[in-house]
């Protein structure tokens, strides 16, 4: 018997699981709020290199998840490869944090252990990123598995908030060694990721562990193989079949073949995705302080008659404005501002001549006294000139002209993120949900990737770089809203319940299994909703 929590029908194991993904979320935000300022300003790495280095440890936290899946699903159980995986992310926040202490050895050291640290850190994270909820969801009935996910939620959203807000406190209001102490920023993170690792480990007792079962993501793979060899292999002779799928059959379950083929439709939607975190995972990097990802049980959103892939290129809109309106802030701070951020000089009177290009001139200026603020006295070929001159201030555009583009991406990021994964969820098959978290997870991952590619290639200003992605993601989301046109949503649940009506059928003779394959086909077919998604056929 499971033990509830006192007034709840919860169980008991769920608070070390939501403790320990609060602590493990403020430990990666944590992290990552101050970590473009440490390539600067600590490092010294200017800000395309922090760019791209900022974007490839992200594209990495991201890639890994299949890994942690793989490991999970096929040897260690959900619960051992936490364990592990925590261990492996503690040691990579111990790193980094040795990494920017001063007195350890030179920059080339720091930099050392700091990439080192970053490596284990992402696949710390990527490696449980999957299983946590996972393991999660599997302490819950069916019916009250709901409840989790929104409690799961908001703590990782508390997480994030708080590290967000504490860990830039800690880089600049506390000194140490002489500066900014990064050194306690990046440990705090790592104090925290043990304390998660503690808690997690303190719950053991009250899990209820599901054992690996094999892996769903490598008999997909299989499958998908399978199909395409023996096609290359057959196709001369064989009968032309409907879906290149179908080639599958002769080892692999139509059941198992109808299931990859409803998720290979919904990996095709994800093909343009990656372009909306390509902009949204800009935001830490390009403005160095993470916003604070603001989330809320009760979406207004939800009272729209939005479908979800509707809902999905509507929030693609909202982060194109988003980057539209940060090019407009862009542009007004860099247009007076000197390159050290420092009060400029402007000569008013400027001196005008006419020289022939046959010839070098060379003119020898030297400052002989300063009487006053606006004038100065120049020695020119023997001769004392006055300037006047204008003290010009740096740029002063006020930090609230950021608050329109952080309202916009946080619409965009609650309309396409939130209702990304529900979509994902509910057109995949209840064997394969998470082969398609996996799959949105990639998005995440090839995003950071177009952004590492601009950074380093393009090399534009950055309000011209604002400005390309915004047109990008309005472009990328006119094709996503014709693909999602011709998109028909499946009711899996529905198609689970045909297949396991038919798994008795198997011992009738050819022409009923023909026969019941027909009809299985007709089923499966009006299971689809019209492309419209106003309607069902069931």
């Amino acid at each position: 018997m499971t033990k509830k929590l006192c007034g709840t029908n919860y169980p008991a194991s769920i608070c070390f699981i939501v403790v320990n993904e609060f602590c493990e979320r403020f430990s990666y935000y944590g992290m990552k709020a101050v970590l473009t300022l440490y390539f600067l300003t600590y490092l010294h790495w200017d800000k395309d290199l922090s760019t791209a280095v900022y974007h490839a440890f992200s594209g990495l936290c991201y890639f890994t998840p299949i890994l942690g899946a793989l490991i999970a699903d096929s040897w260690l159980g959900k619960f051992k490869t936490i364990i592990y995986l925590s261990i492996v992310y503690v040691i990579g926040h111990v790193v980094k944090s040795v990494g920017a202490i001063p007195t350890v050895g030179n920059n080339s050291m720091h930099i050392a252990l700091s990439m080192l640290g970053l490596i284990l850190i992402a696949f710390g994270t990527g490696g449980i990123k999957p299983c946590v909820a996972a393991f999660g969801g599997d302490q819950f009935d069916e019916d009250e598995r709901q409840k989790f996910f929104s409690i799961f939620y908001m703590s990782i959203n508390a997480g994030s908030l708080l590290s967000t807000v504490i860990t830039p406190i800690l880089r600049g209001d506390v000194q140490c060694f002489g500066g900014d102490c990064y050194a306690l920023a990046f440990g705090v993170p790592a104090l925290l990721m043990i304390v998660a690792l503690v808690v997690f480990t303190a719950g053991s007792v009250l899990y209820k562990r599901n054992p690996p079962q094999g892996n769903i993501l490598l008999e997909v793979c299989n499958c998908i193989g399978f199909a395409i060899k023996n096609r290359w292999r057959r196709w001369k002779y064989d009968p032309q079949r409907k879906h290149w799928l179908d080639w599958a059959e002769e080892n692999y379950s139509k059941r198992l073949i109808e299931e990859i083929k409803m998720v290979l439709r919904v990996l095709v939607l994800y093909i343009p995705l990656p372009m909306f975190w390509a902009l949204f995972d800009q935001q830490v990097c390009e403005d160095t302080t993470p916003m604070i990802q603001l989330h809320n049980s009760y979406n207004i959103v939800h009272c729209l008659s939005f479908r979800p892939l509707r809902k999905m290129a509507t929030g693609m809109i909202f982060a194109a404005l988003a980057f539209g309106a940060a090019t407009l802030v862009e542009v007004n701070v860099v247009v007076r501002m000197s390159s050290n951020h420092k009060s400029c000089t402007r000569y008013k009177n400027k001196k005008t001549f006419t020289k022939n290009l046959t010839y070098v001139l060379t003119y020898t200026y030297r400052i002989i006294c300063m009487h006053n603020p606006l004038c100065v006295f120049c020695q020119e070929s023997g001769k004392i000139v006055a300037h006047k001159m204008e003290d010009v201030s740096a740029n002063d555009v006020h930090i609230a002209w950021q608050i329109p583009q952080y309202v916009l991406i946080t619409i965009g990021e609650v309309m396409f993120s939130i209702t990304g994964l529900e979509f994902s969820y509910s057109q995949a098959p209840a064997n394969m949900k998470s082969v398609l978290q996996a799959g949105w997870l990639l998005t995440v991952a090839f995003g950071n990737v177009i952004v590492l590619i601009v950074a380093e290639g393009a090399g534009l200003e950055q309000w011209k770089e604002f400005l390309l992605f915004a047109v990008l993601l309005l472009a990328v989301c006119i094709i996503f809203s014709i693909m999602a046109y011709f998109y028909t949503y499946v009711d899996p649940d529905q198609l689970d319940k045909l297949y396991l009506e038919d798994s008795g059928k198997e011992g009738n003779d050819d022409d009923d299994d023909d026969d019941d394959d027909d009809n299985r086909k007709k089923e499966t077919d009006d299971l689809h909703l019209n492309k419209m998604g106003k309607g069902t056929r069931l």
